[in-house]
């Protein structure tokens, strides 16, 4: 039987640290990133809990330069069309955010969720099949939290159009897209949002906590 893991105060500090600089990351250095590095964040998403252990996360690093070419074109005409749901000074706003770092991040990682994966024999799912896709995203999450706490940025571009990613990148019909992630070191680092910093909506502090009674 392993040792149960004691954290000490001092770690609880450091980790309550890290959630608040883990920050959503768009400006890139061009540094490599090498592929060892990325391979071992994988393996700490892998650690992540999945409805039934079916582990359904699949994770395609998109390295071809014209594949790549293909995504940003992807993100500017979808950030086009989402820019018009603006006006005035939102509209002006909105024109100036950095909203990706497609262009300068060195990793491109593409995630799906497998919705036919055998692995678990369908335990748990069966009436929310929708967990396998809330089990990759908590791989999501904790690769993002193991990238931060070797001070490598990860960008979540949301601007996407999922159906021609899907196509372009050729992936099997039974996989659905979760997300596509800017991974590399970060110019700069901040413990608040740039959508604070710039602007855009402050923190919500209102209780998110509901009691049932």
């Amino acid at each position: 039987m392993t040792e149960p893991f004691t954290p000490s105060p001092e770690f609880s500090a450091e980790l309550d640290r890290l959630f608040v600089w883990r920050r959503d990351v768009r400006r890139f250095r061009s540094d490599h990133l090498e592929a060892d590095v990325l391979e071992a964040l994988i393996a700490r998403a892998c650690l992540a809990p999945s409805v039934g252990n079916a582990q359904p996360w699949r994770f395609v690093s998109v390295e071809t330069p014209s594949l790549r070419e293909k995504v940003i074109i992807n993100f500017e005409h979808e950030n086009h069309i989402a820019a018009q749901d603006y006006e005035g000074e939102q509209a002006s706003l909105y024109a100036q955010l950095k909203l990706a770092g497609l262009k300068e991040a060195p990793v491109h990682l593409a995630v799906f969720s497998d919705s036919d994966t055998q692995a678990g024999a369908g335990l748990g799912r069966r009436t929310m099949p929708e967990t396998l896709a809330y089990s990759t995203i908590c791989a999501i999450h904790t690769l993002w939290i193991a990238a931060r706490a070797q001070g490598i940025g990860v960008g979540w571009v949301s601007i996407l159009d999922p159906e021609r990613l899907c196509v372009d990148l050729d992936t099997p019909q039974d996989w659905q897209f979760i997300a596509y992630l800017c991974i590399g070191y970060p110019i700069e680092n901040h413990e608040d949002p740039e959508l604070v910093r710039h602007g855009w909506q402050e923190r919500i502090a209102s209780d998110k906590i509901f009691s049932h009674k």
